[in-house]
């Protein structure tokens, strides 16, 4: 959701399903403009415009499978998804403050 105003530990936002007012406490001072990703009306995450734009179109696939689109399901959704990527990647991905190292990020193995 986009953060469309701020009103001290709450915002309200726009996103897939129109205007709410989300909490912010978990992610701290938010800013119009700004992209969360929300969970039962609870910001859990900042995002920047891509990651934002990725997960929108997750869930828009997400969608038409559930609608029983096959074909636009199967759609390439342009990016990689996490399934795709390597655990160093994933690792960044989710902001861990430690580079994980395994068969598929890194070149080093694990013993």
């Amino acid at each position: 959701m986009r953060v469309v105003e701020v009103q001290g530990l709450r915002a309200l936002c726009h996103g897939r399903g129109g205007h709410r007012r989300i909490d912010t406490s978990l992610v701290g001072p938010c800013s119009a403009g700004e992209w969360l990703l929300v969970f039962l009306d609870t910001a859990r995450e900042k995002l920047d415009g891509t990651r934002a734009a990725e997960i929108d179109a997750t869930l828009s696939l997400v969608e038409l499978a559930l609608e029983g689109d096959a074909a636009m399901a199967r759609a390439s959704p342009n990016f990689e998804l996490p399934s795709a990527l390597g655990v160093d990647d994933l690792t960044r991905l989710t902001s861990s403050a430690q580079p994980a190292h395994g068969r598929h990020g890194s070149s080093e193995e694990s013993p």
